[in-house]
């Protein structure tokens, strides 16, 4: 069932081993963010402000700007913490499965290229979605819903070559389980809604798929 599949994957997120990677992940990423932005903040802001100009109205222009810079800036921490996550996990999940299934043993080590490519294809995919529909997000209800089918973009691909690529050599099977990955990603991007929760979102994903 796939409620065991989240009640697992809830119980592994707040182990002691998967918060100390979670910890050096997310908090790594943050501190990056902030050291860049606390030097080009403005210039930042600026930019935001300038792909704006489309809106009518100064005021209106002004006011979605105010909230624009922050989401963006928010946004490039949780790519940030998706694309690190996808490159240093392996060892992670290696251990989970041994903890959970004893008979799962990792087939192969996915590749670095693999990974960065798959990683790296999703974020392209993910920023044109999000530069085109960004003006949608501050729509209630739908803009979230859209927000997050775009957050979960991010994370479907690069956790099915990162979680299949190491555990699943028979590819009719990694392709029953990749029905449910855009699901997963999208319950996993739900942590994105929760600052600081969000550091949890990629890994959870992955989680989720070595259960299910």
């Amino acid at each position: 069932m796939f409620t065991n599949t989240i009640k697992k994957s809830l119980q592994d997120i707040f182990s002691p081993m998967v918060l100390t990677f979670i910890l050096k992940i997310g908090f790594g990423a943050i501190l990056f963010w902030i050291f860049i932005f606390s030097f080009f903040w403005d210039d930042f802001s600026t930019f935001v402000t300038s792909y704006l100009t489309w809106i009518p109205f100064d005021w209106l222009q002004s006011t979605i700007a105010y909230i624009a810079a922050p989401l963006l800036a928010y946004t490039l921490i949780i790519v940030t913490i998706a694309i690190l996550t996808s490159l240093f996990s392996e060892k992670l999940l290696i251990n989970l499965a041994k903890k959970h299934y004893p008979e799962k043993k990792a087939i192969a080590s996915p590749s670095i290229m693999g990974s960065i490519s798959s990683t790296l294809s999703s974020t392209i995919i993910f920023s044109l979605l999000y530069l085109i529909l960004f003006p949608t997000f501050i729509i209630p209800v739908i803009g979230q819903v859209i927000m997050l089918y775009v957050w979960s973009i991010l994370l479907k691909a690069p956790t099915v070559h990162d979680v299949g690529g190491l555990f699943i050599i028979n590819k009719s099977e990694l392709k029953e389980k990749r029905k449910k990955s855009n699901l997963i990603a999208m319950i996993a991007s739900l942590f994105n809604y929760i600052p600081f929760l969000n550091i949890f979102a990629p890994i959870f994903a992955q989680i989720m798929f070595l259960h299910h």
